[in-house]
């Protein structure tokens, strides 16, 4: 199933919000050290509610320990400087969804990175700055799981 990576995420709540997509889709949810909260932080555990042990959440120290666990794979920079919509691309199921910190979004070289295959937005409206994290992330994994027909997702009226 994809994966998602938050690159230096910083607000607690978002990341527990990614936990639970994570546990409600099957996404992996990667994050890049250095995380602006620890793991018994109250907001990030009230975010992610009872889903913490049903999601499969990775920790790595740096970018590069992160490419040695998820490479090969196609990787989608999401950013406001993003030369395609998200929309356009046909996700295969072991790509990867990479985000950058709520205040900056994604560092210039991170966004050159020879891994990324492709820097790409969701639209906004003209005068909209940025989207919360977990719901980019989360109308990204919904789209390429959508795209695959929700394997292994709850049969619609169950």
């Amino acid at each position: 199933m994809f994966r998602v990576v938050f690159y230096h995420p910083e607000i607690p709540p978002n990341t527990g919000n990614a936990i639970r997509l994570s546990a409600n889709t099957g996404c992996q949810l990667h994050l890049i050290e250095p995380l602006g909260f620890g793991f018994e932080d109250k907001q990030l555990r009230r975010a992610g509610l009872d889903y913490h042990d049903l999601a499969d959440v990775h920790v790595h120290p740096s970018l590069e320990a992160a490419w040695e666990t998820l490479l090969p794979a196609d990787v989608y920079a999401f950013t406001a400087k993003g030369d395609r919509l998200y929309t356009d691309v046909s996700y295969t199921s072991d790509d990867v969804f990479l985000f950058g910190p709520e205040s900056t979004g994604l560092p210039d070289e991170v966004l050159a990175d020879p891994a990324v295959t492709e820097r790409v937005q969701l639209p906004m409206l003209p005068t909209s700055r940025s989207l919360n994290l977990t719901n980019t992330a989360s109308i990204a994994v919904y789209e390429a799981w959508r795209q695959h027909g929700f394997p292994g997702a709850r049969p619609a009226g169950a």
